[in-house]
Order: structure tokens, then sequence, then C-alpha cells
């Protein structure tokens, strides 16, 4: 029962860098792990990156790794997704996920509640 509310989504030209930004509330954020997952128009929704709840460990995609980051402010209740060198192909509806189970998973029946999303376009 957290609520989630994404933020930072934006037009970037390819190359370019943008950072996105989970704002958590309700359920205590700390307990939670976290996860970015981004849906394009007509694909599935495709798992990008995701941390544990002290933030000491991450995993990513293989198509994002290197030029995404993920990390977390437990005192600011708050995950963001650092992206560099952005590809068109990076296109689509980001969102944000809560996990209260310990591990980390990379399917999205892993988590249990999810905000809105924000939209990332990335221009040629």
């Amino acid at each position: 029962q957290v609520q989630l509310v994404e933020s930072g989504g934006g037009l970037v030209q390819a190359g370019g860098s943008l950072r996105l930004s989970c704002a958590a509330s309700g359920q205590t954020f700390s307990s939670n792990a976290m996860g970015w997952f981004r849906q394009a128009p007509g694909k599935e929704r495709e798992f990008v990156a995701a941390i544990n709840r002290s933030g000491t460990s991450t995993f990513y995609a293989d198509s994002v790794k290197e030029r995404f980051t993920i990390s977390r402010d437990n005192a600011k209740n708050t995950v963001y997704l650092q992206m560099s060198s952005l590809k068109p192909e990076d296109t689509a509806v980001y969102y944000c996920a809560a996990r209260s189970r310990i591990g980390i998973v990379t399917t999205a029946t892993g988590f249990g509640s999810w905000g809105q999303g924000t939209q990332v376009t990335v221009s040629s």
C-alpha cells in the first residue's frame, strides 16, 4: 500500500541524459525493494533496473547496463533512475514499482505497488 509518484520524464535528444524520480509515501519506504520498468506502445512491460532495501545491491537489464543508474535516498523516500547516452529505443513510459518481500526480482508480478508512469521520448 505504498503510493508512488514518478516525475522527470520529457523529451531529450539522442545521446543526452535525464533523471527520473519516484517519491513514495504510505508504507515504510525502507522496507521495500524498488524497481523501474518501461513500456513502449504495442510492446510488453520491460524490466529496467532494481535496487534492494538498503541500496547496497542493484540489478540492470542488459539493454541499459552501463548507461542507467538506479539509486535511492531512504531519508527522502525517493528512488532515482539516472539515464545517460539515451537512444531512441529508450522511448517509453517509465514506471516505478515497490516490492515488500526480501530479494530482487525482475518480473512485474514481483512488485505490488506501481506509480502512474512518466513519458520519456528520445529523438534522433
